[in-house]
């Protein structure tokens, strides 16, 4: 059975679906590797690395396809690629699927494809699967060294015979795994940081970082309920958001960096900064938006771009971080999917002495691969949003 890998098709994308030692891992399992040249370029993983680990060097994404049973990507194939499809394969990706506008075609070519971003993230064993989070992880290091690159003061407080200098006030919109990761960074830079998440069971976790937490009143009704969903499915009262975004604009006002991370599969990313607070933030001040390729948080931000506003604060349109560390994601990344694959493969497969028969096993009952699939059998499984 043999596994192929494409390059991506996207000047703004560097990362590789899988790395070498992941071809190493998958020739153990029993499974043959065909990589498009050159798809390991912008990660560092030149095509002589992945022949050392037993993959076999193809000329073009069509030579990957037809060649493959099983085709793993970054983002979504290309539509070139797609066409040369037929039944039976399996394509595994982050395939954005609410946006994904060639489900269709995947279906009618018979191929089943899984969304990576769809992982029931509260198994236990899909921890290891979980690109969201080891993407996410990195971006929020990586927003925190954008914005001081970006920032025309230093991060720490420093003690001169010219005077003090203040440390920066950094403040994180979205407490997930990215923004835990930038508060962290943030604070061993020696920043003074503060952070908002519309779950109250965040603070905890800002605090144990030594963040200080954006505390917005609630009834204890509404803590009640926010505590018991999680927030995510908590609907807050009209007052709530009124209170909370005067304590955002307050925090904001005073800010020296600000990084936002609210995103929400398959739909655009919620509006946190407006333009009446960037309106009175200070000259020089910097916002790390990492939802501007889905819609923005930031009023104004424009998806790999930066942009200053008429009082001079920056404005960091940050699409695509992961990108940005393209060697250390895409082999996070291709660990992710190496545990995935294994997941398909038929338990009896699994036995050294029929490792040569290996067998997909394709199962719409299992938790993960039911969850993941958004096509197989000719049909699109993904329920609209």
């Amino acid at each position: 059975m043999r596994i192929g890998v494409i390059s991506a098709d996207s000047a703004s994308e560097s990362r590789v679906a899988l790395t070498p030692d992941a071809v190493k891992k998958l020739r153990k399992l029993g499974f043959e590797v065909v990589i498009q040249s050159g798809a390991g370029q912008a990660a560092y993983y030149a095509d002589e690395l992945y022949q050392a680990a037993g993959a076999d060097i193809a000329n073009s994404s069509t030579d990957v396809v037809t060649q493959s049973q099983i085709i793993t990507t970054v983002n979504d194939l290309p539509a070139a690629v797609t066409e040369h499809l037929t039944a039976g394969q399996v394509v595994i990706g982050m395939l954005d699927p609410y946006r994904n506008s060639q489900l269709d075609t995947y279906a009618a070519k018979g191929a089943t494809a899984f969304a990576m971003e769809l992982l029931p993230r509260t198994l236990s064993r899909a921890q290891n699967m979980d690109v969201l989070s080891s993407q996410a992880n990195l971006a929020g290091y990586k927003a925190v060294l954008l914005a001081a690159n970006e920032y025309s003061r230093p991060f720490p407080m420093f003690m001169t015979s010219a005077g003090t200098v203040k440390p920066a006030k950094v403040v994180i919109l979205g407490v997930g795994v990215a923004g835990l990761q930038a508060i962290a960074t943030a604070k061993r830079l020696g920043a003074v940081v503060e952070a908002s998440d519309l779950r109250p069971t965040a603070r905890e976790q800002v605090e144990s970082l030594g963040g200080k937490w954006l505390d917005v009143p609630m009834s204890a009704e509404e803590a009640e309920t926010a505590k018991s969903t999680g927030g995510y499915a908590w609907t807050p009262s009209e007052q709530y958001v009124k209170d909370q975004a005067a304590v955002v604009d307050k925090a904001l006002s005073n800010a020296d960096i600000v990084i936002t991370t609210a995103q929400i599969p398959g739909r655009n990313a919620p509006r946190l900064v407006h333009g009446a607070t960037l309106a009175k933030m200070k000259a020089g001040s910097v916002l790390i938006d990492m939802a501007a390729g889905t819609g923005g948080n930031v009023e104004g931000s424009v998806p790999d771009e930066t942009i200053t506003t008429a009082n001079g604060v920056r404005i960091v349109g940050a699409a695509n971080i992961p990108s940005q560390l393209a060697a250390q994601s895409s082999d996070l990344y291709a660990n992710n999917l190496v545990n995935f694959i294994t997941t398909l493969i038929a338990p009896a497969a699994t036995d050294e002495a029929s490792v040569n028969t290996l067998a997909l096993n394709l199962d719409m009952n299992d938790e993960i691969q039911g969850a993941l699939a958004v096509t197989h059998d000719n049909q699109v499984r993904l329920a609209k949003r």
